[in-house]
């Protein structure tokens, strides 16, 4: 029997490797010959960066960058098997970064973000995949450009420096410094929202306040957006005021794809395509795969519906586990998934189900049970 264990991770709990690692104890206990290949996954947010390095043959890098408010932070990023590099945007610019208290908009940058670029791109990096989630930002990347040589004038051609609040200054774009090998480089965005650059479902309104923002500053922010995208069709001439997916990471979708002729790409297509999960999955008996809650947004193509996509190519079976199981999740059925199970056996706090041991003895054993299932339906149909 083999078996493939492609699961995303319980954020704030297991990473997909630990689960990986979990399940296939489970299964052992069941089928002790059994082949268990394990390929971490993520949908382009949270856990993309650990799933590309340790999916693709890749290694991390490590360094000290500025975090949002321009603090000393270390962060890390991949450089994979093929000498491509995996940028999250959240590791150098990300809300987990500040407390709650320290959260602003107006004030937080992507600059980290530009110095992670710059790092990769003078170990010989040219080919870029660049995560969007979780931004502490909503400077449409200005910072991040600003690390790579770009430059922000105002009216009297001073130049700016700073968050959010600077883009309603901007007037125009010195060019003179930029890194000259950018010219080489080759962009591609895992977002999964398409939110456009400003306006009712731009990048301030939909998600500043989650950033700290208050409801004048999320005025300032969007008109400061809607300012920028002018400035940026007058001196490159393009227009990323409608683009889907601008508006990600506050503006930083639109930034990459305005000045680095960046693509947007489903987060969760890229993983899969850059771990080779097809090629794992051909001959496999079994599917496992899951998310920390699978519900009706797994549906709508999140990690465990992109990986059933692929399986249903070769027929094989599709196990869904997941911490929580809501009623809707049954559209999950319809999108490939063919089974689903809760590995929470009976009523505990939510604080205690998501510590890692409790975490770890549920998967492993409901895998088990899962696996127990199969193996009597195995001899019960064989007889």
């Amino acid at each position: 029997m083999k078996v493939v264990i492609a699961i995303d991770s319980f954020k704030g709990s297991l990473s997909s490797v630990e689960l990986g690692a979990a399940i296939e104890l489970g299964i052992k206990e069941v089928y002790p010959e059994a082949e268990v290949k394990k390929v971490g996954i993520a949908d382009g947010g949270e856990g993309t960066l650990p799933a590309l390095v340790e999916g693709a043959n890749g290694k991390f890098v490590e360094l000290t960058v500025h975090g949002p408010l321009m603090d000393e932070v270390k962060a890390k990023y991949g450089i994979l098997g093929d000498g491509s590099a995996v940028i999250e945007m959240a590791e150098a610019s990300g809300l987990p970064l500040l407390k709650t208290e320290d959260r602003n908009p107006m004030k937080a940058t992507t600059f980290g973000t530009g110095e992670l670029l710059k790092d990769a791109i003078s170990k010989g990096c040219r080919d870029f995949i660049v995560g969007l989630g979780g931004s502490a930002t909503n400077d449409a990347g200005v910072g991040m450009l600003a690390a790579l040589g770009y430059k922000f004038l105002d009216k009297n051609g001073a130049e700016l420096i700073g968050g959010g609040e600077i883009l309603d200054k901007i007037c125009s774009i010195d060019f003179t410094n930029v890194l000259p090998e950018l010219a080489d480089c080759k962009f591609i965005i895992a977002c999964d929202v398409d939110n456009p650059f400003y306006g009712p479902k731009g990048a301030a309104e939909i998600y500043s306040r989650q950033k700290g923002a208050t409801e004048e500053m999320v005025k300032i922010l969007d008109n400061g957006l809607m300012s920028f995208a002018k400035v940026i069709e007058k001196e490159i001439g393009i227009d990323v005021s409608n683009l889907p997916g601008a508006g990600a990471a506050g503006g930083l979708g639109g930034c990459l794809m305005a000045f680095f002729k960046g693509t947007l790409t489903s987060g969760i297509d890229i993983v899969l395509d850059k771990v080779g999960l097809e090629g794992t999955l051909a001959d496999a008996d079994f599917v496992i795969t899951g998310e920390g809650r699978l519900d009706h947004q797994t549906a709508m193509g999140k990690a465990p519906v992109g990986v059933a996509k692929i399986a249903k190519k070769f027929d094989i079976p599709v196990i869904g586990l997941a911490g929580g199981v809501t009623e809707d999740a049954i559209k999950t059925h319809e999108k490939g998934i063919d089974s689903f199970f809760s590995i929470i056996n009976y009523p505990i706090s939510l604080e205690e189900a998501m510590k890692k041991e409790t975490a770890t003895k549920f998967a492993k054993s409901n895998a088990e049970e899962v696996f127990r299932l199969i193996k009597v339906c195995e001899r019960k149909f064989s007889k």
